[in-house]
């Protein structure tokens, strides 16, 4: 796993109602390859959740970044990481419908829309 020069994002608060809609802000641009929406991506990410700002999950606090197909992630990043290149910072807030579903859905954070930084590493 390659290790990113970058630290750990902080996430700031967005001014405004909570989005229903996907909000892509890119932090940095990146000069690599371009993620396509069939790639897999190599990504260090922060989760927060919206309303709180709580942590639920990081790969920096992993100590590792990760690899995933980008199909099989949730409906956020794939709308979201597509047009990224590497060495880009990205920030998604992606409501409920975007990430694990309406409330109830048996996920612990259905019902909750998510702040992401994801940083993308390599893309194949």
């Amino acid at each position: 796993m390659t290790n990113s020069p970058k630290t750990k994002p902080e996430v700031d608060f967005y001014d405004g109602p909570e989005p229903t809609d996907l909000v892509i802000t890119d932090i940095e641009v990146g000069t690599g390859a371009e993620a396509k929406p069939n790639s897999t991506v190599e990504v260090h990410y922060l989760g927060v959740d919206f309303e709180s700002g709580e942590e639920f999950d990081s790969s920096w606090s992993r100590g590792q970044s990760i690899d995933f197909p980008l199909s099989n992630l949730i409906k956020g990043w794939q709308e979201g990481i597509p047009g990224m290149k590497v060495g880009g910072r990205r920030q998604l807030i992606c409501p409920p419908h975007l990430a694990y579903g309406p409330a109830g859905g048996g996920h612990r954070l259905s019902g909750r829309t998510l702040t992401f930084v994801i940083d993308l590493l390599g893309v194949s």
